[in-house]
């Protein structure tokens, strides 16, 4: 464990280098192309070694880089990726990170050049591909030897290893042949299984590559004989027809899974949708506290009860939390509803009555203008809920949920959706749970921007409950 996160360290700091090195470059390539159109020696005097004034800022990308990289698992000492993957990837941390600092400079960070941190970002771009390249063939080829490989199997998957190997010689291994269960033997052909021992000695095998897994008794013949010669072994596993891309192998514990597919998650996305919630949520929360407490008055002076009710609710993946909300509702509301169930206007699951008896006078007015529910930008704060969601249902009407209903719980709920502000008033549960999961299959950070502009218009409008 020790050594593993040795390796992570130095594969960030290596990134971290990358971006004060890739910086400091442009930013001398521009005092250079200054002095070139000027000819004032001024220009270089002037100029220091580094920028300390942005060692700030340029820390401070290292390290949203490598939080990035860390999320698209960048840094997994256990997975093997294909170099193409590796190099979106790196694309994709050194576009954000660079966009993210130069939206900080226009913002009022004027110690730092926009131009020469946009001149850095291909830097840093070639620099992060070349350590790892360097290192991939450090590690490949030591010393300059090639390890001679024979392959044992002849089908597709096997000639497809052996062409791969020998187009690409910087992997370090040479093929030098195949071995086959039974049948004529010559050209690249050496033996059968039976002649490992003699074909591992004559051709100096450093490796046996096993391209028949599904032959269980014939892939134990193998491994065990090339054991007791010593000789190292790999394995073409049975993909059952699928085409891995990325190859991902990861050990669950000792024993090594491989990843046929992985569903793609927005991790950066998400991140950001979170930073949102958390900067709304607090800055509205303070904002809004003249207007809390002026509720809170007018609920104690209206009846009796708390001025807060925690209603329980389902969550992100089935859990439970308590919602926040302002009481709009009688003490024992929650003991007259199974009595009122028979005049639910609503379809499904839902449960809602126009004229609610048990709705206070203030709790109407809130409910018209959904200010019972300003109190949930705490559970949005704590990572409950999120601004833009669907709705968290309360735990009776989860209880009538269908199997295929459970994908709503998919994703956090939120304070407003897509439901609130295209269909409010629409009786139908499936209508609602359509609009829920095409907000969860089409999600997107603008989306969630237009959701929150229509629902101020729709509060406005007083079209709540």
């Amino acid at each position: 464990m020790a050594g593993q996160r040795a390796r992570l360290a130095s594969r960030v700091m290596a990134d971290f280098v990358v971006v004060l090195a890739s910086f400091a470059a442009a930013s001398h390539l521009r005092v250079l192309l200054e002095f070139v159109i000027r000819r004032e020696l001024s220009v270089l005097l002037r100029s220091p070694l580094f920028p300390i004034a942005c060692l700030g800022p340029l820390l401070l990308q290292g390290a949203v880089l490598t939080l990035l990289g860390y999320s698209e698992r960048l840094y997994r000492l256990d997975l093997v990726r294909l170099p193409g993957e590796e190099r979106f990837i790196v694309a994709k941390v050194v576009t954000w990170s660079s966009l993210l600092l130069a939206t900080a400079i226009s913002l009022g960070i004027d110690e730092m050049s926009l131009g020469a941190l946009m001149a850095s970002a291909p830097l840093n771009y070639l620099g992060m591909l070349g350590w790892r390249q360097w290192r991939r063939k450090a590690a490949g080829v030591p010393a300059g030897k090639m390890r001679n490989v024979l392959i044992v199997g002849t089908g597709r998957r096997a000639r497809e290893v052996a062409a791969h190997l020998e187009q690409h010689p910087v992997l370090g291994r040479a093929v030098r042949g195949f071995l086959v269960e039974d049948g004529p033997v010559g050209g690249d052909v050496l033996g059968i299984l039976e002649d490992l021992p003699r074909v591992a000695l004559a051709e100096f095998v450093d490796e046996v590559l096993l391209a028949i897994p599904e032959r269980r008794d014939l892939a134990r013949r193998v491994i065990r004989e090339a054991r007791l010669n010593r000789l190292d072994v790999k394995i073409v596993p049975d993909l059952f027809g699928f085409q891995v891309r990325p190859a991902t192998l990861e050990n669950f514990g000792n024993v090594p899974v491989l990843t046929l597919y992985e569903e793609p998650i927005p991790a950066f996305g998400l991140f950001l949708k979170r930073a949102f919630d958390v900067v709304g949520s607090a800055i509205g929360l303070v904002a809004l506290t003249p207007v809390l407490a002026t509720i809170a008055l007018a609920i104690k002076l209206d009846s009796a009860g708390r001025v807060l009710y925690r209603a329980p609710r389902v969550g992100r993946k089935g859990r439970g939390f308590l919602c926040c909300k302002f009481r709009t509702m009688v003490t024992e509301a929650d003991k007259l509803k199974a009595q009122l169930r028979a005049s639910n206007e609503r379809e499904g699951p839902f449960f809602k009555i126009a004229d609610d008896p048990r709705i206070t006078r203030v709790g109407r007015f809130l409910r018209r203008y959904s200010l019972d529910e300003i109190p949930q930008l705490w559970n949005v704060l704590r990572g409950e809920m999120s601004l833009v969601g669907p709705r968290p249902h309360p735990l009776d009407d989860f209880e009538h949920y269908n199997l295929e209903d459970l994908r709503r719980l998919d994703v956090t709920p939120g304070i407003t959706g897509l439901w609130q502000v295209t269909a409010r008033r629409d009786p139908s549960f499936e209508r609602n749970m359509a609009l829920d999961l095409e907000y969860i299959e089409d999600w997107n950070l603008w989306m969630d921007l237009r959701i929150l502009y229509r629902t101020v218009s729709v509060v406005l409008q007083g079209s709540g409950a």
